[in-house]
């Protein structure tokens, strides 16, 4: 299945499916009570969605939506479920996915834990593994970065703008 940027996988509340991303960029946002949405997520190439269905089938925690056009692979829900349970060796694989799934966790971790100036250059560098040609920027909006790399929106602005002159060498 082929998604243009921002067309949605799925929608948060809803129940279905779950997803390999085989090409592309996918955001995680979840609405929150207020009507205030939180990007919770960014998923790449390899992972499947949702996480916390793997073992067993739950509603969508939040919407997945194309940041990129981007590819996914549809598992259907009752035949994952079915093939754990005639199979349980499966959940081995199952244990490594969510290995592999924290591991990212870990990665995206250091970018709330970092020094705040080192934040958008940490994110810069991660995305850039999967997306050399994209830059952060241009990928998610100031508000989006600021939420998850855990800085306002006025700090984000501010620090691209010394990013910027820093590279076109004007100083202060």
């Amino acid at each position: 299945m082929i998604l243009n940027r921002g067309e949605f996988l799925f929608r948060q509340g809803e129940e279905g499916d779950l997803y390999r991303v085989e090409e592309g960029l996918i955001k995680i946002v979840h609405l929150q009570s207020d009507g205030t949405s939180i990007l919770f997520n960014l998923i790449v190439p390899g992972e499947i969605i949702p996480h916390h269905s793997l073992l067993s089938p739950k509603p969508y925690f939040a919407s997945a939506l194309a940041v990129l056009p981007s590819q996914v692979e549809r598992i259907s829900a009752d035949q994952w479920y079915r093939e754990l349970k005639e199979n349980p060796v499966r959940y081995k694989d199952v244990a490594y996915q969510l290995q592999h799934t924290l591991r990212l966790i870990q990665q995206r971790m250091e970018f709330t834990t970092a020094p705040v100036s080192r934040r958008i250059g940490l994110l810069r560098n991660w995305l850039s593994t999967y997306f050399p040609d994209e830059p952060v920027e241009k990928l998610l909006t100031q508000e989006e970065i600021g939420q998850l790399i855990g800085i306002s929106r006025e700090t984000v602005n501010r620090m691209l703008r010394i990013e910027k002159k820093h590279h076109h060498g004007i100083t202060e």
